[in-house]
């Protein structure tokens, strides 16, 4: 019957629309001769991991449970926005007290779209959407922001409308509207906006297509957002690997990779479940720069 309840709410989410607007906050200065990129850290979601054995197909965390934040990110450039990642859906803020689906409790105590209308921001102003990956967690509120130019590895792309996955009651509807948007397709890596400051990286091993996203901030410097490549810090350290992966030498490949950027920009790197990572960035209307 849950699972049933989550499909509906994923249904939900991927009709909503969201028409509000108000002003922009006022932005700080930014650093001379630099380009003012914004970064609005978004809390989407919830979950109580309540088996925390799924995230290591060695075992390295059998019997444990784990507390984490489902984080989206708004990028603010001169050219546009883009969304990244979009949650779990926003129905799920009607639920009280959340709902249990399989090994996760996950629920929605604030919703995205509400934390984009207090930014001024309704879906039709956003240039750009892309997603980490296609995990349900990430994509929940993904077709409400079908109107912008859809961002994703030709890889990823295959995987999100490949058959199986329009089997997915739970999760296909809340971004099939995706296919039809206006898409860019990549291999490798994109430059959001031709100028650096916003690239897009594959890093594949987590799903087919998985990316993450480097951002080059006027005062911060470099900041990394790993998508799902680490849940946990643990993981980070520990190279652990999900039972779920789609293909395990890809993501030790990927996670190489990725710490071979982090060390040679001396990056600051943002897991996205970390509730402590989470904490420690400015809220709206605040945002790191």
């Amino acid at each position: 019957m849950k699972h049933v309840l989550l499909a509906s709410l994923l249904l939900l989410a991927a009709c909503n629309n969201n028409d509000a607007k108000a002003p922009e906050q006022a932005a700080s200065p930014e650093a001379k001769n630099q380009v003012a990129v914004k970064m609005y850290a978004l809390e989407c979601g919830l979950i109580d991991m309540l088996d925390l054995s799924l995230f290591d197909k060695g075992g390295a965390y059998a019997g444990r449970t784990n507390k984490a934040v489902d984080s989206c990110y708004l990028i603010r450039h001169p050219k546009g926005d883009l969304l990244w990642d979009t949650g779990l859906p926003d129905a799920l803020n009607a639920m009280k007290d959340g709902v249990t689906n399989g090994p996760f409790h996950l629920s929605v105590p604030t919703t995205l779209g509400s934390q984009l209308d207090a930014l001024g921001v309704n879906p039709a102003d956003i240039e750009y959407l892309s997603v980490s990956h296609s995990h349900f967690d990430h994509v929940g509120n993904a077709g409400a922001y079908a109107a912008s130019t859809f961002l994703v590895s030709e890889a990823e792309h295959t995987h999100l409308f490949r058959d199986d996955a329009r089997k997915d009651a739970q999760t296909f509807p809340a971004y099939s509207a995706l296919e039809t948007a206006r898409t860019v397709k990549f291999k490798g890596e994109y430059d959001v906006f031709g100028d650096g400051t916003v690239t897009i990286i594959e890093t594949p091993g987590h799903t087919p297509g998985h990316t993450v996203l480097k951002l080059e901030l006027a005062k911060t410097g470099t900041v990394l957002l790993t998508g799902d490549l680490y849940h946990l810090h643990e993981a980070r350290e520990k190279r652990t690997i999900p039972v779920f992966n789609t293909d395990a030498e890809e993501t030790l490949r990927s996670m190489d990779k990725f710490e071979a950027l982090a060390k040679a920009s001396n990056a600051k790197v943002i897991i996205q479940h970390s509730v402590k990572d989470f904490a420690a960035l400015p809220k709206p209307p605040l945002y790191l720069e």
